[in-house]
């Protein structure tokens, strides 16, 4: 398979020290993603991005590749994934390696597993697309949404705050987790795929964006429930 799988794993973190590379239920939750591409057995390379030699480490021991480090202007606070995924990508042809195929994989996404991986990639040649994105539905209808505004709460579009939640229609956020690319097609556009993402429904109880340690929490709550349905 012609394909590479990018963990995108810089060291700076501001909500989460070493966030990266903390112990999640007892291992690097780097580790996680790595383990995901490679028992999937989809990709040629499996490969973390990084600019800090301790996440280089653990990655290497957990069986991914570090073939280089992330350049100061890919790890900035600035610095945007396609930013991180465009030089991995620039980096491997200036060495003779072109892939079809990309997942990028964030570092902190226990939730990933090789079966997703490898539903997401039939989704991708099945529907001939240039992008697969796992999304997850919104727990309350956003239509339905209200501010504060001059101290008082205001629905945020009035014509929706009587329409009963089941007559709305569903919106979906991105999970975080994961993306699948067409490769050539990706570069042409940097990322603005113009045909859009084919979706990968996930349910609620497998996707938590850990931005403190109280989503950390709810995360390994999650995990171990996940991994006690499957089992």
């Amino acid at each position: 398979m012609n394909a590479i799988s990018i963990i995108t794993a810089r060291g700076g973190s501001k909500r989460i020290p070493g966030k990266n590379k903390k112990l999640f239920l007892g291992k690097p939750i780097i580790c996680y993603s790595i383990e995901a591409a490679l028992a999937s057995g989809l990709f040629e390379e499996v490969m973390v991005s990084t600019d800090d030699e301790e996440i280089a480490e653990i990655a290497k021991r957990a069986g991914a590749s570090v073939p280089f480090m992330r350049s100061e202007a890919a790890a900035n606070d600035y610095a945007t994934t396609d930013d991180v995924l465009m030089e991995v990508l620039e980096e491997y042809e200036k060495r003779g390696q072109v892939f079809e195929y990309m997942a990028c994989i964030y570092p902190t996404a226990p939730f990933v597993t090789a079966d997703k991986l490898q539903a997401a990639f039939r989704l991708l040649i099945e529907n001939n697309a240039s992008g697969v994105m796992p999304v997850v539905g919104f727990s309350f209808p956003p239509q339905r949404g209200m501010a504060v505004r001059n101290g008082r709460l205001q629905y945020c579009f009035p014509e929706n705050a009587m329409k009963r939640s089941q007559d709305l229609e569903t919106m979906y956020h991105d999970c975080g987790q994961f993306y699948f690319y067409q490769v050539e097609r990706y570069l042409a556009c940097r990322g603005d795929l113009k045909d859009g993402y084919v979706p990968v429904i996930m349910p609620e109880t497998e996707v938590q964006d850990i931005d403190n340690l109280s989503d950390w929490e709810l995360a390994e709550i999650k995990y171990k429930m996940m991994n006690q349905k499957n089992n």
